[in-house]
């Protein structure tokens, strides 16, 4: 009975600790937004950051960098990406802009998104942001996201 209980109380505690971790990554705390996105990148993925990022609001870090992990995720299991996959992180007066790019083949014309684009778009739009996903005409793939960086709404 004692075993059965551990082994009850251990996947409890996984539940836990996967909901906590996804909440928040230990990385943003560890690195903050710059060194978490390029840690999450990889080593051949370009991470470009402009702006100050310290002292954003949790919200829009832990949004920005979900929207990058779909995106980096999206370029390396849909888009066949050749050589080019680059992110950058712009921080203006008022707002974030996130930007994932890829070489790969691009969206589809009449695909249905699925819930990876759809949760980019909803993270955004939460915080009163944008997330915009397009296929320039040379190719590839474009995220661009927009996120306030003084935010007024309830979280």
């Amino acid at each position: 009975m004692l075993g059965e209980l551990r082994s009850g109380m251990d996947g409890v505690t996984s539940d836990i600790r996967h909901l906590v971790y996804g909440l928040r990554p230990p990385a943003l705390d560890d690195l903050g937004l710059a060194g978490a996105v390029a840690e999450m990148a990889g080593p051949g993925v370009a991470v470009e950051v402009r702006g100050e990022l310290p002292g954003l609001p949790a919200a829009t870090e832990v949004a920005a960098y979900r929207i990058a992990q779909e995106a980096l995720t999206n370029a390396r299991k849909h888009a066949g990406a050749a050589a080019t996959v680059r992110v950058s992180l712009e921080r203006g007066e008022d707002d974030l802009s996130i930007r994932v790019s890829d070489d790969g083949v691009g969206v589809p014309s009449g695909r249905r998104s699925g819930v990876g684009l759809a949760s980019m778009r909803e993270r955004a739009a939460e915080l009163g942001g944008t997330c915009v996903i397009t296929t320039p005409p040379e190719g590839g793939t474009v995220v661009e996201a927009m996120l306030p960086v003084k935010l007024n709404v309830e979280i």
